[in-house]
């Protein structure tokens, strides 16, 4: 899987999540925040991994998602 883009909260790599889903891209967040259990204490980023084939596309969608 590939880095599509980065988010500072898990939340909002969630909502970017679910824009993809829409477009039929399946998509992972992985977050240093234990799983969601500590939600305000990421070390880095939350980062939405694509599959290769769908990276370009991906991007595309979240262009507008603000991710930082």
């Amino acid at each position: 899987m590939i880095e599509a883009a980065t988010f500072r909260t898990r939340a909002d790599a969630e909502l970017a999540q679910a824009a993809l889903a829409a477009a039929g891209i399946s998509s992972v967040v992985s977050a240093d925040d234990a799983g969601g259990a500590y939600p305000f204490d990421l070390t880095g980023s939350a980062r939405l991994l694509v599959d290769e084939t769908d990276v370009e596309a991906a991007r595309e969608i979240l262009k507008g998602a603000n991710p930082s």
